[in-house]
């Protein structure tokens, strides 16, 4: 799909990652279009999928959340089974805000806020508890020095 997009195309969906909040006329004038064909444009965008969601980013602290910490968890054994078991227990966990797979010795790590340390070590807890996790590495972090959209769109050049 990306290699339909055009130059506003490219231009609305880097406006939207960095604030998803803005106006469809705020949008409109910012990427040249009158209103109603920058909504039309929009639309296309959620319609494929290529927009996704959107959302307000918080700070965990300013609401009690002191601790953004990963934990690291390699499971005993990977059948598709067992990666799917995995899967859908920490879905259900709060704590729990990203998990990705990995390739390597390492199977998911697991991006987790935390209101406390206490808190944190019962997620710890329960992880290392799971009948097929082999191992569980932990690490606090100690503050965000680079915290962008997951999408790099600054360098994109439109194909037209």
């Amino acid at each position: 799909m990306s290699e339909r997009l055009d130059a506003i195309d490219w231009a609305i969906l880097k406006e939207l990652q960095a604030d998803g909040s803005i106006t469809n006329v705020e949008l409109a004038r910012r990427v040249g279009l009158s209103a109603p064909p920058c909504l039309r444009r929009v639309r296309a965008l959620e319609r494929s999928g290529i927009i996704k969601s959107y959302r307000a980013m918080l700070d965990p602290r300013a609401l009690g959340f002191e601790l953004v910490c990963f934990a690291m968890v390699q499971l005993k054994v990977q059948g598709k089974e067992d990666l799917s078991n995995f899967e859908e227990q920490i879905s259900k966990w709060d704590m729990v805000r990203e998990c990705w797979t990995l390739s390597g010795d390492i199977d998911f790590i697991l991006k987790c806020v935390a209101k406390n340390l206490h808190s944190f070590q019962s997620l710890v807890s329960d992880l290392t508890s799971m009948p097929n996790v082999r191992n569980v590495r932990t690490a606090l972090t100690i503050d965000a020095v680079k915290d962008e959209p997951l999408v790099p769109l600054d360098h994109i050049v439109a194909k037209e």
